[in-house]
């Protein structure tokens, strides 16, 4: 009868949420129905930033290479036990694993974990346990989450930045309907642009005239990420979520709110670092009644229609002291 062994990693914390200053704490369980026998047990952390270059948006030279070579954050190994034998049954190893050496006091390379387009940050955990030529080794991998553990955070933006915004048909840039550009509309409102990542992105909304009906009223999320490419910057914009905040022809002259949770993995606190840069803008689309937009495929909600409206504005996204004992 073929035996099975498992081995998985299981954390401390069920969020997987850890700063660079914390040590990486958890156990490793092997499920085992008879002894097994290893040279060694041995834990890895790898840390890196992963950088790729498609080819709608990269030249000839930059699309062949696609992938380029990664940005080490950490990588570093310990050996967990010694050789020797694993009973049968169930066995759980503790262990702990700092990621950065006593002493250092440079954070700002821990960049936190990031999953975009082009760029992806990642920090994974991979026990290894080799058992010599005649056995397949095992192994497994885990992903846990870094957040900033530096110690000049801001306590909290205090207050939100707020920017008072509006739209009109003469703040388009592109071309609107001929009912929609002559008879005229104009929204106002103020939304954060700069806020914490553990709170909404918050503000409010009016319509203070429209003549032609208005179907929907959205808010959407959007990342860019930019990489340096040899002599060229590649920037890729693409959409993280969108927010509907008003369905139907909304009454003039009433406040609507805006209130926008902001998804973790897919966002950040805005970097700037030497070969890449992840940055966040707001997009604000007003949709009004047209036959043009139902027989139009939907495809990308912020891309200029003749039958819509938009607003583009910079979101700064900051890691705050308070966001540290959240979780």
């Amino acid at each position: 009868m073929a035996t099975t062994t498992t081995v998985n990693v299981k954390l401390s914390r069920s969020n997987r949420i850890y700063r660079s200053s914390e040590p990486v704490e958890g156990k490793i369980v092997i499920k085992s129905v008879t002894s097994i026998s290893h040279q060694a047990i041995r834990l890895s952390v790898n840390g890196s930033v992963n950088l790729q270059v498609r080819g709608g948006s990269a030249g000839v030279i930059e699309s062949f290479y696609g992938v380029i070579k990664p940005i080490p954050i950490v990588k570093k190994t310990i050996e967990v036990r010694s050789s020797g034998k694993i009973a049968s049954g169930t066995t759980e190893i503790p262990f702990s694993l700092n990621l950065r050496e006593s002493g250092e006091s440079i954070a700002e390379k821990f960049y936190e974990t990031f999953h975009g387009t082009n760029i992806n940050i990642q920090y994974l955990l991979t026990v290894d346990i080799p058992r010599g030529y005649l056995h397949k080794p095992l192994s497994a991998t885990m992903e846990f989450i870094i957040e900033s553990g530096r110690v000049d955070l801001p306590e909290r933006p205090i207050p939100p930045e707020l920017v008072i915004f509006y739209i009109t048909q003469d703040t388009q840039r592109h071309p609107l309907l001929p009912e929609i550009k002559t008879g005229g509309f104009r929204v106002t409102g103020k939304i954060a642009t700069q806020c914490s990542l553990q709170d909404p992105l918050s503000g409010e909304l009016t319509v203070e005239a429209s003549s032609v009906r208005i179907t929907s009223i959205d808010i959407h999320l959007i990342r860019v990420e930019s990489i340096i490419v040899g002599e060229r910057i590649v920037t890729e914009t693409s959409l993280i979520q969108s927010t509907q905040i008003a369905d139907g022809d909304v009454c003039r002259n009433m406040t609507l709110p805006i209130y926008v949770l902001l998804p973790r993995l897919l966002m950040c606190p805005s970097v700037f670092a030497g070969p890449f840069s992840v940055e966040f803008k707001v997009c604000i689309t007003i949709s009004f009644k047209s036959k043009l937009a139902k027989a139009q495929p939907k495809s990308d909600p912020t891309a200029p229609r003749l039958w819509m409206a938009l607003e583009r504005l910079p979101l700064e996204l900051v890691r705050t002291k308070r966001d540290q004992f959240s979780c």
